[in-house]
């Protein structure tokens, strides 16, 4: 019989330790802490948090906070926390080595950033202060150094949200 892990409600979760591309572990094995799921933000912390990780070579973790802020904002906000979650994801994948998934999730968050680029709840600019049209730039150009067969570093190629694009 497979044991599945579950959490206090019953839905199946992994409870293997992670490496910081959110890579399973074996039990038992050292891994890095894992993001609460769930966890309700203001756009400003989601934005802050996401960097924070991205920073520490971590995007398997910022597209959580991403998923987070999707999943529990209001709805208009949905396509563009789901757009940056593809372009973290796509930023993990790559740093794994999977050119080809990679370079998709890159492209699709790329393209699904298209258009979102208008002023913020308060009227004053992209949202959050993201350079929404920098971000896919960077994805854009991140998925064909990859599909080149780039090696990539996740700390290194960590977009900056605010502020413009590109590593720290």
């Amino acid at each position: 019989m497979n044991v599945r892990d579950r959490d206090g409600e019953g839905r199946a979760r992994n409870a293997r330790p992670r490496d910081g591309l959110g890579r399973p572990l074996p039990y038992g094995a050292q891994g890095v802490e894992r993001q609460a799921e769930g966890v309700v933000r203001e756009p400003g912390e989601t934005v802050r948090e996401a960097q924070r990780l991205l920073d520490a070579g971590m995007p398997f973790h910022a597209h959580e906070v991403f998923e987070d802020a999707w999943k529990s904002g209001p709805a208009e906000a949905a396509p563009l926390w789901r757009a940056l979650a593809q372009l973290a994801v796509g930023l993990t994948h790559a740093a794994r080595g999977n050119a080809v998934g990679g370079a998709r999730l890159l492209r699709r968050g790329a393209a699904a950033l298209a258009g979102l680029d208008g002023p913020d709840k308060a009227g004053d600019g992209p949202p959050y202060g993201m350079d929404l049209p920098g971000l896919a730039g960077w994805a854009r150009e991140l998925a064909v150094r990859v599909e080149a067969g780039a090696a990539v570093d996740a700390a290194a190629e960590a977009p900056q949200l605010t502020g413009g694009p590109g590593p720290a």
